[in-house]
This record gives C-alpha cells, structure tokens and sequence, in this order.
C-alpha cells in the first residue's frame, strides 16, 4: 500500500484507539466510537494529518473508510 493509504489509515486507528478495525466495512456509527464526537475528532485528525481544511458538506458526507477515500480525492490526496 502507499504512504498515503498508510496514513488514512492509521488516522483511523488513533482516532478510534482501535488498530484491529476491519476498515474497508467501517461505516458511520457502525462502531460505539464512531458517533458524532467521534467524527468530529476524526475529521479534525484527517485534517491534521493531510493539511487540509474540510467543507462542511464534505464532513457530512463522510460516512465510511471507503466515502472518505473518495471525497479526499477532491483535495488532491490520490490513494
């Protein structure tokens, strides 16, 4: 995998304090550590990690693993 898949990653699994998560299924609440608290530190962790600043629509959207792939494509970040 690449240094940038590396990183999504692993921002998820220091956010969630869980590194035997099956992410590829991980969706939005699909975890007790993925509520609304939990997206929000998630979210300000991605931001930290890849240097960018996320549009509110963005962050409501990013529902799973694999939907946040997709939308950090808009900022530039290729997995």
């Amino acid at each position: 995998m690449s240094e940038v898949y590396d990183k999504y990653k692993n921002t998820f699994f220091e956010s969630f304090k869980n590194e035997k998560l099956e992410l590829d299924n991980l969706e939005y609440q699909s975890i007790t550590e993925w509520d609304s608290i939990g997206h929000l530190n998630l979210i300000s962790n991605i931001e930290l990690a890849f240097g960018i600043s996320m549009e509110m629509d963005d962050i409501i959207e990013f529902s799973s693993f694999n939907k946040g792939k997709e939308i950090l494509k808009k900022y530039g970040i290729v997995f």
